[in-house]
């Protein structure tokens, strides 16, 4: 008997069927690559929702009190969020449907109108004013908040940049300076309205996006320290911003005065405990936390719903960092690698400000808590931003990327499917 033969059970010999690996090598790696992409996309999808539903309920558990004393009705604040929602969600998915390509021919328009509508902000009779800062433009409730744009912006003009200039990051004239003369600019303007946290946030995503582009970290580190001397005297030199630093050395020696917030703010988390006061059962809610429903919403969590509640929350937003650098290093192409990161740390970057400040370990600098604070501007942006990222995780066809017009990025160590690069043969 040869050894191709084997025996079935009913005694009757067959033939053992032959299996080449070339074959098998593709049966497997197709599938395991379209799983990936439905799991990136589907596991988005599912994080979000769920960081807006309880933003949704956590608002209308925070704002009744607040809503009564400047609205006269008790669901005021929360019937707003939930428009807003729907505009975010109309946001979300246009961009998930939009072709990415469309994002690059659009990158000088949004970043010159962006700019435009900064500088806007500041013209007396044209911005709107609330709360000594000019930030808004609109009136009444439609208001438009274009710093939150310009975070938009600077994601799509920088991807776009590194990915054009990929051979040139070693040289600082050709990548850096770019990047860094639009940053400068976006954030001087957002400076004067004045809004530090937006500033540092715009920061965040540029030298985000200048480090995964491969930009030499000499470079980086330089500016890095230059804008870290300069914030410092910024925020130094304005009395606001200077109350608000020494009440973060020091928050419980200045109880009675700048250092409010965050000492409510503890003693709300603390006294949350483990499983939380219930639903609606918290006292932050009833003036005692001001701006309860916005900046300081996640002490209202963590007394509601205790350490178990926080935690939760941090998982979902660790789950979301997690989906979104998975999704970014099966993109495609660089661009879109670029533009699913720095979207990814865009989103983290103001969660860790915002949780930073509840618990006092960051300056309160009025940076929201992504998809549940209540907000206008900021939750459409955001949502519009994710829908972009989803979009990229559902194209995403494993690790290996290739940048415009030159070749691919980079190969993968890993197992996969096999794919054809620019007219060189297939490549892993």
């Amino acid at each position: 008997m040869s050894r191709a033969s084997v025996v079935a059970p009913q005694g009757r010999i067959r033939s053992a069927p032959r299996r080449s690996r070339p074959n098998l090598r593709v049966v497997r790696s197709e599938p395991r690559a379209t799983r990936q992409r439905v799991s990136n996309r589907t596991a988005l999808l599912v994080v979000v929702a769920a960081l807006c539903m309880v933003g949704l309920v956590m608002v209308m558990a925070a704002s009744g009190y607040t809503s009564l004393v400047d609205y006269g009705s008790v669901w005021s604040i929360f019937v707003r969020q939930v428009i807003w929602m729907a505009l975010g969600g109309i946001a979300m998915a246009a961009t998930v449907h939009l072709d990415v390509v469309w994002w690059r021919k659009l990158r000088g328009v949004m970043v010159v109108g962006t700019l435009l509508l900064l500088v806007a902000v500041l013209i007396p009779g044209v911005g709107v004013r609330a709360g000594g800062s000019s930030r808004w433009i609109g009136f009444g409730q439609l208001r438009l908040q274009p710093s939150e744009l310009m975070k938009l912006s600077l994601v799509v003009f920088g991807a776009d940049l590194l990915d054009r200039r990929a051979k040139m990051v070693a040289n600082p004239r050709a990548a850096v300076v770019p990047m860094i003369a639009i940053w400068a600019v976006s954030a001087g303007l957002v400076v004067l309205q004045p809004d530090m946290g937006t500033a540092v946030v715009l920061s965040c995503i540029t030298f985000a996006l200048l480090y995964v582009g491969g930009v030499p970290l000499r470079p980086i580190a330089k500016v890095l320290g230059a804008m870290a001397v300069l914030a410092v005297l910024v925020g130094l030199a304005d009395p606001y911003r200077r109350a608000r630093l020494l009440s973060f050395l020091d928050p419980f020696a200045h109880r009675s005065g700048s250092g409010y917030q965050v000492v409510q703010s503890l003693v709300g988390l603390g006294s949350g405990r483990l499983y939380g006061l219930g639903l609606g059962a918290g006292t932050e809610r009833w003036g005692l936390l001001p701006n309860a429903h916005t900046d300081f919403i996640f002490s209202v969590i963590g007394q509601e719903t205790g350490l178990i509640g926080a935690i939760a929350i941090l998982g979902l937003f660790m789950a979301l960092a997690w989906f979104g650098f998975r999704a970014a290093l099966a993109a495609p192409d660089r661009y879109q690698f670029l533009l699913a990161t720095a979207i990814t740390c865009w989103i983290m970057t103001e969660a860790a400000i915002n949780v930073g400040a509840v618990i006092g370990l960051l300056p309160v600098t009025g940076i929201p808590l992504p998809f549940i604070s209540f907000g206008g501007s900021s939750l459409v942006v955001t949502m519009a931003a994710v829908g972009i990222l989803v979009n990229i995780a559902g194209a995403g066809k494993g690790p290996v990327r290739q940048s415009a017009g030159k070749g691919p990025v980079r190969q993968s160590a890993g197992r996969g499917p096999v794919r054809q690069s620019a007219g060189k043969g297939p490549v892993r």
